[in-house]
């Protein structure tokens, strides 16, 4: 029997030029982060304190026997700090590193949109800063008519500084 060869050719500008990005609202600013690193979005809930820990880590809870750090993304960026309201959410982020699966919670305003942004509309953000929120960003883009801040899902739960979100899982009895 005869073996069937097919080539495939991808139009320029196709697959794997796009992303889709969840989009939310922190201080009146729409932020991005790609949507194959969303886990889940929860309500806000009080989570646990822990001792010592950098002021932008409110705590940990426990999902599904997972402890993930809960991140409060105003905190972290330096931005003026908001009540929990009913639009509060939580974000919870993951992504595969070389030392296993990274989960960390973030705390924003607000939900807004999912966008399929190209990879050529995505501009490099300016060097305004050398503190680490900078490395955090991914890129700016311009979105019906408004910025939105791409951020980097793996900078954010690497945290180079304070506290890594972490793999840990607890026994439920």
């Amino acid at each position: 029997m005869e073996e069937l060869k097919k080539e495939i050719v991808l139009p320029e500008g196709d697959i794997g030029d796009e992303q889709q990005y969840l989009t939310f609202i922190m201080s009146g600013e729409e932020y991005g982060v790609d949507i194959l690193a969303v886990q889940e979005i929860r309500g806000w809930e009080e989570p646990t304190l822990i001792p010592n820990a950098p002021s932008y880590i409110r705590g940990v809870i426990n999902l599904r026997g997972t402890i993930v750090p809960i991140m409060d993304l105003r905190l972290r960026f330096g931005l003026e700090e908001a009540g929990y309201t009913a639009t509060t959410v939580v974000i919870i982020l993951k992504f595969d590193s070389d030392n296993g699966e990274r989960v960390m919670g973030i705390v924003v305003d607000a939900v807004s949109d999912v966008y399929t942004i190209a990879d050529d509309d995505t501009r490099r953000p300016p060097e305004l800063t050398e503190d680490d929120n900078s490395d955090f960003i991914k890129g700016l883009v311009n979105v019906n008519e408004k910025m939105v801040i791409l951020l980097d899902v793996e900078e954010l739960l690497m945290l180079r500084m304070g506290m890594a979100a972490t793999p840990y899982s607890i026994d439920e009895d």
